[in-house]
């Protein structure tokens, strides 16, 4: 049988390289960091200035928070090999689900191993057949998959169109839902633009309607200290649900969490089938969560520097003609909207010694390629700099944007 298979798939693959659509993967033979290693294709490596990762606060390789991850295997062993009803809650888990509470100014979180399984385990506990979901025609594929899991009516609202969320929303409560679940992302992670929250919330409570944030991509740095896009927003405590991740500006590991009201995550315990049936959090990753926690606590000025980069980078691109969508977050999309050109352009960069990713269907809409250019604390002003600067000269060389006059 597979034989007929192996022809179909080896067919399929060889169309995606032939329409620039193929995803090699680059191997890094260093710790994530602002310049990392990268192996070569003759089996070397070269030291690249990477603008690609999560790691927004530069902590992924922070000595802190390998010490704070060494501790917790020491005390708590390399993981609990148990689901957490069973055997494997600890007090480590019971801390961090506090601190993130603390930190979020939720009432109670819930961790889960990875944030897309928090996305895959939240809606199908808490809405069933007589309610509603409506949801951006943007959102990550975790929360697409999400609500495909849950038995609830699905509508969709035009990407932050507010206007357009308060007809489906009215849609919603004319077709006699129940209940009305609001979802979007925080942060537009393929855009970097910010979810328009103070709308959001204001169409919600007109409806009696529930919100539901991921905050994946702004939790750590977005915000006067960190809190994420309700404390940009001035919304603490209006939101119902958040959802994030330790994998990004908090450490650049895995794992994340569902954080917001008491009752919902108490529900989440006994229904979420991710957290239910999948082994609790390695010690490791909980210890050095809490650390990075309380770094961005500690370290304020810490978190102005990606937003400030980004501001830097894309101001320098738009004046020599580049496409730059504008962007208030550490995400800086560099429109390209050719598939093949957009995946070249990165090549040509990383001969430069900057690291970055030709970005193109099924990540993003066909005719939408992109490079998206990611901040982080860790690189310095000089990198910012050398890296607009080679976007220029290899942009000029594939008549991407016009020579210099």
């Amino acid at each position: 049988m597979f034989g007929t298979m192996r022809d179909e798939l080896r067919t399929q693959l060889d169309e995606l390289r032939r329409d620039g659509l193929y995803k090699e993967e680059r191997i890094l033979a260093s710790p994530q960091d602002a310049t990392i290693q990268v192996r070569t294709r003759d089996g070397g490596t070269a030291e690249v200035v990477n603008f690609c990762a999560n790691n927004y606060l530069g902590l992924a390789n922070h000595p802190a928070l390998q010490e704070a991850a060494a501790r917790a295997v020491s005390e708590w062993g390399n993981g609990f090999a148990s689901v957490r009803f069973i055997c494997g809650t600890s007090d480590l888990h019971r801390t961090l689900e506090r601190r993130v509470s603390e930190f979020l100014g939720t009432e109670d979180t819930i961790l889960f191993a990875a944030a897309f399984d928090a996305n895959g385990g939240v809606f199908e506990p808490l809405l069933g057949e007589e309610d509603a979901i409506v949801s951006d025609a943007l959102n990550h594929a975790s929360i697409i998959d999400g609500v495909r899991l849950c038995k609830a009516a699905r509508y969709r609202y035009a990407h932050a169109d507010i206007d357009d969320l308060r007809v489906q929303l009215r849609a919603a409560r004319d077709a006699g839902a129940r209940r009305i679940l609001i979802a979007t992302d925080g942060v537009f992670s393929m855009d970097g633009d910010i979810a328009p929250l103070p709308g959001i919330v204001a169409a919600a409570e007109e409806f009696e309607a529930l919100v539901m944030v991921d905050d994946c991509h702004a939790t750590g740095y977005l915000g006067a200290t960190g809190r994420g896009t309700m404390e940009h927003f001035g919304l603490e405590g209006r939101i119902d649900i958040v959802t994030t991740t330790f994998g990004k500006a908090l450490g650049g590991a895995s794992g994340g969490c569902v954080s917001g009201r008491a009752e919902i995550v108490e529900l989440l315990r006994q229904r979420s089938r991710p957290y239910l049936f999948s082994n609790t959090l390695a010690p490791a990753i909980a210890g050095a969560t809490i650390r990075a926690l309380d770094l961005v606590e500690e370290e304020p000025e810490r978190l102005r520097r990606p937003v400030a980069h980004a501001a830097t980078f894309s101001s320098r691109l738009r004046e020599v003609g580049f496409d730059v969508l504008p962007t208030e977050t550490a995400i800086v999309p560099v429109m390209i909207y050719d598939e093949p050109k957009a995946l070249a352009l990165a090549d040509r960069l990383l001969e430069r010694g900057i690291y970055v990713i030709g970005f193109a269907y099924p990540v993003v809409p066909r005719g939408r390629a992109r490079i998206r250019v990611q901040m982080s604390a860790a690189h310095s002003s000089d990198q910012v700099h050398a890296a607009a600067e080679a976007f220029i000269a290899e942009g000029r060389a594939m008549g991407i944007i016009p020579e210099a006059e």
